[in-house]
């Protein structure tokens, strides 16, 4: 239908690897922000509380906002942050598979996703920004629902229940800046309330808000992405047994692995931008404030780019923008690659007989993919 097309509700969908780069790198490309948001007629939609509290995080901000925040993060997960985090994610995965393997042994199959790759991101980021464990089942619940608000074409219904999980998002992540201000630590969330604190001195309750939008998006971003990661990886893996044998007698191209499957089935589908001028795009006129829709997966599968691009190929060695791209280049994506590296590494020592049960199963969305369930068996 072309690199360009119409969507049915005005704006364009874009579909081809180049025009979708070109939208994701491009400086007058822009999120949909809260200035955007209040010149839309659609006021319902726009101005539901979900949205509007999402739409203060950092990726919905533009520059100056978002350069700002982003620059207080520094490089968040750079090399020597990764390496001391790999010790705790080695025994994460360690427990995890402990139980995966106590349901295999009582029940002969179980399901991968509730079991271990949901549990590894949540575990991953509240060990790290030293969140009780007993919270991290609660943080979950929220994710889940919250994240209609960020659905492309939310119903009434979905935005109520988007609206019930924002406030008990708020109050929990609220409360945890609270009393960590109070007792405060040498971890990380300690550390960006005495930036803000320092940097808004004057502003108390800004330097509230700013934590409480950074805390909450890094900390919820991560759980269901990296999680559909996880379960989208060793899902294609296990369609072939002989490629999961390969994968185990062959672990040097473990990352290779989830390269492809982050190409094949990308944990977020579509993500939105606005032209911030008059401009063109695969050669199609594109007025300003207009939104279009970057399509990740179809991106990835442009026989242009990657040839043969419904096959999962470990050794393709192709392209793909998943993590997005330019100023809004998602910040966990080393993070997310070390958690699949290091799951992938355990699962193909310990059970190097797996196999599908059945699934996978998708919660009904278009932009975040949630795999619901993949049941395993040995």
């Amino acid at each position: 239908m072309g690199d360009v097309v119409p969507a049915p509700w005005g704006g364009y969908f874009v579909t081809s690897y180049e025009a979708c780069s070109q939208v994701l790198r491009g400086r007058t490309w822009l999120v949909p922000d809260i200035n955007w948001q209040e010149r839309q007629p659609d006021l319902e939609r726009w101005h539901a509380p979900a949205t509007q509290e999402m739409s203060h995080a950092l990726s919905r901000l533009n520059a100056p906002t978002h350069t700002c925040q982003r620059r207080s993060l520094g490089n968040l997960f750079d090399r020597r942050t990764l390496e001391e985090m790999q010790p705790d994610i080695d025994d994460h995965v360690r427990q995890l598979l402990d139980a995966l393997e106590e349901h295999l042994d009582t029940s002969g199959e179980t399901d991968l996703v509730t079991t271990v790759s949901e549990q590894l991101p949540i575990r991953t980021v509240g060990h790290w920004l030293n969140i009780p464990d007993e919270h991290y089942g609660r943080i979950l619940d929220f994710t889940h629902r919250q994240v209609f608000a960020q659905e492309l074409l939310p119903t009434k219904s979905e935005l109520e229940i988007s609206a019930r999980a924002t406030l008990e998002m708020r109050a929990f992540f609220t409360d945890l800046i609270r009393q960590r201000r109070a007792r405060p630590g040498n971890d990380v969330l300690s550390d960006w309330i005495r930036y803000w604190d320092a940097l808004l001195h004057d502003d108390p309750a800004g330097a509230d808000r700013t934590l409480y939008h950074l805390v909450m998006f890094i900390c919820i971003a991560s759980l269901e992405t990296t999680a559909t990661l996880l379960s989208v990886a060793v899902w294609l893996l296990l369609q072939d047994p002989a490629r999961w044998d390969w994968l185990r007698r062959h672990p040097e191209h473990i990352d290779d692995a989830i390269d492809e499957a982050l190409r094949y089935d990308p944990p977020i589908h579509l993500n939105s931008r606005i032209a911030g001028d008059d401009t063109t795009l695969a050669g199609v006129p594109i007025a300003k404030d207009t939104m279009v829709h970057v399509l990740y997966g179809v991106a990835a599968h442009d026989p242009r780019r990657n040839p043969d691009p419904h096959t999962y190929d470990i050794l393709r060695k192709g392209s793909h923008i998943t993590f997005g791209g330019g100023a809004h280049y998602c910040l966990g994506a080393a993070l997310a690659r070390l958690e699949a590296r290091t799951l992938l590494t355990h699962l193909l020592k310990r059970f190097p007989t797996l196999k599908l049960a059945s699934g996978p199963t998708y919660a009904s969305r278009m932009v975040f993919r949630r795999m619901t369930s993949l049941r395993v068996r040995t």
